[in-house]
């Protein structure tokens, strides 16, 4: 039966075949090869992309398994250039992130809206709709992985979180009312600085603000780097050569 699907990635397998990294919602991450996929006439031309809605269907014979139907559902997002190393850093830290073979029926749907997002952005977009799509896919990411933040009360005290506070957000914890005494409480060594305001704004899916979509920049790259290990992120680096790229023709 065939499955929705997105290629997270493809990389060449022997002469004329591929192993696809495949992403669905009934059965999460699957890794399958692709026969015939390349060389003069290959099977699927100009399908089997990143960024394109898919239906497939494959054997499971082990570890990898063996594509056997492929089809468009719909037509190929296009994602302008600028925006298009976002769309990669989303693939990567899905791939870097996720299990094979454990379904993820919602975060499915949740990677297809952000990926639609990013293509509705139009080259005179700000960068605020592209930091909003963002956001919102790694909040929900951390959430289907069982790691969703803390958003609403004191991990310490478990109060309710106030807005006009400040508190810090530890990490693989939650956040804490700074206490007044300890002077270098901005140091990362304690946690990430953020004020309840924009903890709140969290919670409330609300990054319209410059100030909470800053702060939870910082606060989810500093969550999912203990999640992603060390090794730096490929798509991160693209993101900011492609921000410099800008910035330059700008001038």
């Amino acid at each position: 039966m065939l499955q929705p699907a997105y290629v997270l990635h493809q990389r060449a397998y022997r002469n004329t075949s591929a192993i696809l990294e495949l992403f669905t919602p009934e059965h999460g991450r699957v890794g399958v090869v692709a026969k015939g996929v390349r060389g003069q006439k290959p099977r699927y031309p100009a399908l089997l992309q990143t960024f394109q809605p898919l239906l497939v269907s494959w054997n499971q014979g082990g570890e990898l398994g063996l594509l056997t139907s492929a089809e468009a559902q719909g037509v190929a997002l296009t994602i302008c250039p600028q925006f298009i190393a976002s769309g990669f850093y989303l693939n990567e830290i899905l791939l870097r992130l996720l299990q094979r073979h454990d379904a993820q029926l919602e975060l499915f749907g949740w990677y297809d809206t952000a990926l639609r997002d990013l293509s509705a952005l139009g080259s005179s977009a700000d960068q605020s709709g592209l930091e909003i799509a963002l956001r919102r896919f790694e909040m929900r990411l951390l959430s289907a992985l069982g790691y969703g933040l803390v958003l609403d009360h004191d991990v310490h005290s478990s109060m309710p979180v106030q807005a006009e506070q400040q508190y810090i957000y530890h990490l693989e914890q939650g956040p804490m009312l700074v206490d007044a005494r300890v002077d270098d409480y901005n140091s990362e060594s304690f946690g990430i600085p953020v004020t309840g305001h924009t903890l709140l704004a969290m919670q409330a899916n609300n990054f319209s603000a410059d100030a909470t979509r800053r702060q939870a920049k910082h606060l989810l790259r500093a969550v999912l780097g203990v999640y992603l290990g060390s090794k730096p992120l490929a798509s991160r680096q693209l993101m900011l050569q492609s921000a410099h790229l800008a910035q330059r023709v700008a001038q």
